[in-house]
């Protein structure tokens, strides 16, 4: 076989995995978007191409009394908006200690993070329920957001940690026989040198809690104090549910806040992948 017929066959081969895999990727977003668009509330009644598009669930989600979506948005954007900010400032502060300091302990806290990262979240549930319930935070966001932030720190700091310690040294020091400070350097050098990693850091911290739907339902009970993924699994779990089309609209919703933060940060995120590439 010649290599221009390998090639092509490499190619034609590549491409058919792309394709089956973008199929299987789309196919379910195209069934949401289309079922919210259709009339009534059956999910056997729905078709992906409605036939009369409405957008009645749309309408229902923000008026209808009795539904408490517009309260969910409010709840998952201020956790998702608190935990960001917050967790983001956190893990640069602890990747720049761990990048920069030399201190007892140090090594042992990275290995630290490494082990973390080996085990699955459901293993700490338990405990994290009975630590918020004797500090009288559960069933509560500010007790959620502090879970997010704590969880979000060891992973990520870590990665950070690693970007930090591909800028060069001589650039602090540089800076520090100007006479400046561990937090100038790190507010003035470090940070904005890191808006690539820091970016997609941020990102990842946003779209958690949009996205997760097992560590609100062991610590919210309250209606008023869901996030949007346990609100939104409440309209086809209940008994007697039939609100499929209305689920559809929600799911479809979520989208808006993360597509902005996406566009928001894509210039760092394309930057921090090139980076990525070619800094050893």
């Amino acid at each position: 076989m010649s290599r221009k017929i390998r090639d092509r066959l490499e190619l034609t081969g590549s491409y058919s995995i792309i394709f089956i895999m973008f199929i299987i990727i789309l196919y379910p977003l195209l069934w949401t978007l289309g079922m919210s668009f259709n009339e009534g509330a059956s999910l056997y009644s729905s078709s992906i191409i409605p036939e009369t598009p409405s957008l009645e669930h749309y309408i229902w989600l923000f008026t209808d009394p009795n539904s408490h979506y517009v309260t969910w948005y409010k709840n998952t954007l201020i956790v998702a908006l608190t935990t960001t900010i917050s967790s983001t400032f956190i893990i640069a502060l602890t990747a720049y200690a761990f990048s920069r300091y030399r201190f007892v302990g140090r090594k042992y806290g990275i290995y630290a993070f490494l082990l973390l990262q080996m085990f699955p979240v459901l293993m700490g549930m338990v405990a994290l329920y009975i630590l918020l319930n004797n500090i009288g935070l559960l069933d509560s966001l500010l007790g959620l957001t502090l879970i997010y932030i704590g969880g979000a720190i060891p992973m990520n700091a870590f990665l950070v940690k690693g970007y930090f310690d591909t800028i060069p040294r001589e650039l602090d020091e540089s800076a520090r026989m100007d006479g400046a400070g561990h937090f100038r350097v790190f507010f003035t050098i470090m940070l904005p040198l890191a808006k690539p990693i820091l970016a997609v850091v941020l990102l990842f911290n946003f779209m958690a809690p949009f996205m997760d739907f097992i560590l609100p339902s062991i610590i919210l009970r309250s209606e008023e104090n869901f996030t949007l993924a346990l609100g939104l699994y409440n309209f086809v779990n209940d008994q007697f549910s039939n609100n499929f089309t209305r689920f559809a609209a929600g799911s479809v919703l979520i989208a808006v806040p993360i597509a902005t933060v996406y566009l928001v940060l894509q210039r760092w995120l394309i930057s921090g992948l090139t980076a990525g590439a070619t800094k050893g």
